[in-house]
Formats: structure tokens, C-alpha cells, sequence
């Protein structure tokens, strides 16, 4: 595995003995954080972990903290964890494997060579070089009779490997390699391989056509059991003395491939890497305002909700939603 400096920063920040740096917020900062998330009518719900224990939540509308909810694209990042789930019990070998080896007969006839040169990497980083499914071309590819193959046949605008093209598609051929290559589905995978050992719930959601579960995109999960994927991370892939992540897939999760062309924050395996009130956060995002941050340097784990029905309330509100998190580590206790 290519180790960079981010990777060994990373690294270095997992191995420091648990709150060493841990500074948790102030009951000012929770009473700033509920007044603000108030005033987002479309926000539903915060709830603040330290050092793995809930210590704050807020709910004004929708579900409550420990009922599912659709968390949209967020599902990437679930995905991506029961990826490296996957990898580590011998599902699958690495994320270096090639997605024609996933797929095997199930690669349609006539697809561009480059098709070949894909791996699970390039698709969990959004680097697959294909076409975008997402954007304007979302409502025409989930109406096809086949997402895989409208996916696989899309033209290339980019190298597999090159820069990032976010796309649910991509997402969703993770989901589709791992059901025909374990016989198992994506959902089998998720229960046997996260939500048993993490002890939460991940309730059946939508399929394709040809009954591959949606890998990118309509997850029910709840605030609390993404507090429990959070932390799965932020302790590097161990929980209760079980290793459920391969040892460095969590750094290398953190260690950005692109930029996204909206905010300029990098995009690892899954996951958005950005500083907010100068510290390292890592995060998961779906459409409406669902967000999953991680931010080691203070043991915390941040799940927000919120209304996931059209229309979008654009970027600005993730950047509304990273100023909340900003303004809970601003105001950090000694």
C-alpha cells in the first residue's frame, strides 16, 4: 500500500493513546449549537459523541436519533465500510482488485477496453474515468433496465485513475462486484460484516433491476448507528477487540485521490477530508443535508439529519453544517 504524509499523519493521530487529545465541548458550545440547528427548519436531528458516548443530541422534526432515516449519498461511506469489512474477512482480496474480476460474465459485450483497468479503488474514490450517472444524468440512468451495463457503457472523459467524477454509479458497481463475486447481496454483506459486530440496524432498501442493492444511495440508518460507523473509524477499524476494517484501510480511506470541484476538499475512499477551526475533520455527505464527521483530534463523532425530499437546499447548507461542527471545536473545553 502506498504510504504519503498525509497517510503517516493520519496514522500517527489514530495511534495517540485515547484522549490524549481529546477536548470536548463546552455546555455553552451545546447551547450555541442547538440555537443555531434551530434555526435550519430543514435540519432534523445532531447527536455529539466523545470518546465514543453520546453526550448531546438535538431533534426538532422528522426521526428521531434512534429511527432510521434515508441518509441519501451518505451510503457511499457506509459502502465503503462494508468494503474494507469485506476485504478484511476474505470476502474480496483488496481494493486493487479489477471490477471485471468482480463481475466476471456479468461485463457486458463490447464495452471500452479501459473498462478492464478499473479497480475498487477507482471506484470507491470516484476516479473510474466513466461518465457521470450523476447530476443531470441521475434520472436516465436509474430508469434503465440495467445500471450496471448503462454504467459500464457510458463513454470515458477521463483514465480510470484520473480525476475525481462523482458519480452514484461508480458507488453502485462497488455494490454490484460484491454481490456476484461472494454470492451473497450487498445487504447480506452489510449485516454479517458490520451491523452484527457493531450491534445496529440496517433495515433492506432499494433495488436494481436485476436486484443488486443500491450501492451509493437510499440507506436507512439512524443517527445513533452512524454514530457507531463513525467510531468505527475513528478507532481505526477495531471495536470491542475485533479488527472489522484491514489495518490501514482507515488511513488509507483518509487519504484524499481528488478534489471535489464544488468545495476543494479532498475525496479518499468515501470519505471528504477538510480543517474546520484548524483541525482535521473527515466526512460523509448525502443530498439534503445528511452528514457523518469524524474528528479524531478530539475523539468525536458528529451525525447530523435532515429533510432528504427535493428540492436540494444547495451546497451552502453543508457549509452551514460544517459551521456547526467548526463552531463546537471552537469552543472546545480545556
Amino acid at each position: 500500500m502506498r504510504t504519503t504524509a498525509i497517510q503517516l499523519g493520519v496514522v500517527m493521530l489514530l495511534s495517540l493513546p485515547l484522549g490524549a487529545l481529546a477536548q470536548g465541548p463546552s455546555p455553552q458550545a451545546f447551547a450555541t449549537l442547538d440555537e443555531q440547528a434551530g434555526a435550519l427548519s430543514r435540519l432534523h436531528t445532531v447527536v455529539v459523541a466523545v470518546e465514543g458516548e453520546v453526550v448531546h443530541e438535538f431533534h426538532q422534526g422528522g426521526p428521531g436519533t434512534r429511527t432510521p432515516a434515508n441518509v441519501k449519498s451518505l451510503s457511499k461511506t457506509v459502502l465503503a465500510a462494508i468494503t474494507g469489512a469485506a476485504i478484511e474477512a476474505g470476502v474480496i482480496d483488496s481494493t486493487q482488485m479489477r471490477l471485471v474480476e468482480l463481475l466476471g460474465s456479468r461485463v457486458p459485450g463490447g464495452v471500452d477496453p479501459r473498462v478492464n483497468d478499473i479497480t475498487v479503488e477507482n471506484l470507491l474514490s470516484m476516479q473510474a474515468g466513466l461518465e457521470r450517472t450523476s447530476g443531470e444524468n441521475y434520472s436516465g440512468w436509474v430508469a434503465s433496465s440495467n445500471w450496471v451495463e448503462n454504467a459500464l457503457r457510458r463513454p470515458f472523459v477521463d483514465e480510470p485513475g484520473g480525476r475525481m467524477l462523482y458519480s452514484t454509479g461508480s458507488s453502485h458497481l462497488v455494490s454490484a462486484g460484491l454481490t456476484y463475486y461472494s454470492d451473497e447481496s450487498t445487504y447480506a454483506l452489510a449485516q454479517r460484516l458490520l451491523a452484527e459486530p457493531l450491534e445496529i440496524t440496517i433495515p433492506r432498501w432499494l433495488q436494481d433491476p436485476q436486484g443488486v442493492y443500491f450501492g451509493g444511495n437510499d440507506m436507512q440508518l439512524s443517527p445513533r448507528s452512524l454514530v457507531e460507523i463513525g467510531e468505527l473509524y475513528r478507532l481505526d477499524g477495531v471495536v470491542g477487540g475485533e479488527r472489522i476494517l484491514p489495518e490501514g484501510f482507515v488511513a488509507d480511506s483518509w487519504t484524499p485521490r481528488g478534489r471535489s470541484p464544488w468545495t476543494g476538499d479532498g475525496y479518499g475512499l468515501g470519505w471528504f477530508v477538510t480543517t474546520l477551526a484548524n483541525t482535521p475533520v473527515y466526512y460523509g455527505r448525502g443530498y439534503g443535508g445528511q452528514a457523518l464527521f469524524v474528528i479524531p483530534a478530539r475523539d468525536m463523532t458528529v451525525v447530523i439529519t435532515s429533510d432528504p425530499t427535493p428540492p436540494s437546499p444547495g451546497g451552502q447548507f453543508q457549509q452551514q453544517l460544517n459551521r456547526l461542527v467548526a463552531n463546537l471545536l471552537s469552543h472546545a473545553e480545556g
